[in-house]
């Protein structure tokens, strides 16, 4: 059963830099609610109930429902601006959902097999996740929660194409519409460690080196440098 997320929110009035800083020191979320047949309309949100609901990985490709007052709509997340250091939500932006409009939202890729498969537990190759997420085109009531990818058959050097992934009815792939069949995991062997320079030989002129080397003998020693001339 899909997960349900309600977001209660309040309508703002009063925009810009300043007003976004005072919303965030009341602990709330400065967002905006756009698209279907209605204006755009500003809004808050409290912020410890939405990072709540960012823990949730369903959140980010569900249908959710924003209450402001006593009235309601279903929307999408399409935007959420992070702060780059705190934990902090800065801005958000949900698009409406129109029953009969197709929507493009990115859906999570949860992977399964991969202790079983054949290029990891004979093989010796490690998993390579490629994508972690796909983008869709799908009506609302179509959009699925996640998608499975079974990588149990997987030999070494064997990959999983987003054409080999199985789609609902009535879903799309928008890499795949744009002809795009990019691999989504792949197994590999492990990537070897390069082995540090070894040591430097031990000093040789080279014009000695390559004459010993024509002969097929041992370098004359250098010669030792000229002692200094003794004063009269």
């Amino acid at each position: 059963m899909k997960q349900k997320f309600t977001i209660e929110a309040e309508p703002r009035t009063e925009q810009g830099t300043g007003a976004s800083r005072r919303l965030r020191h009341a602990g709330r979320v400065p967002a905006i609610v756009y698209g279907g047949k209605s204006e755009p309309k500003m809004i808050s949100v409290n912020h410890n109930e939405l990072w709540k609901h960012l823990k949730h990985e369903a959140f980010y490709s569900a249908i959710l429902t924003l209450k402001i007052g006593e009235e309601s709509e279903q929307v999408v997340l399409k935007d959420l601006h992070r702060h780059p250091v705190r934990e902090a939500v800065l801005h958000m932006d949900l698009q409406r959902v129109l029953a009969d409009v197709a929507l493009r939202i990115r859906v999570p890729l949860h992977f399964k097999g991969a202790d079983v498969a054949p290029g990891v537990k004979t093989g010796g190759g490690m998993v390579e996740h490629l994508l972690n997420d796909v983008e869709i085109e799908a009506l609302p009531a179509n959009l699925p929660e996640y998608f499975e990818i079974d990588v149990s058959g997987l030999n070494l050097n064997e990959s999983i194409h987003l054409s080999q992934i199985a789609l609902p009815a009535g879903v799309e792939l928008v890499e795949l519409k744009h002809g795009n069949d990019q691999a989504v995991v792949a197994i590999h062997l492990p990537r070897a460690i390069e082995e540090e320079p070894a040591a430097e030989a031990a000093e040789v002129p080279a014009t000695a080196q390559k004459a010993a080397d024509a002969k097929g003998g041992k370098a004359a020693p250098a010669a030792k440098p000229a002692a200094p001339a003794k004063k009269k």
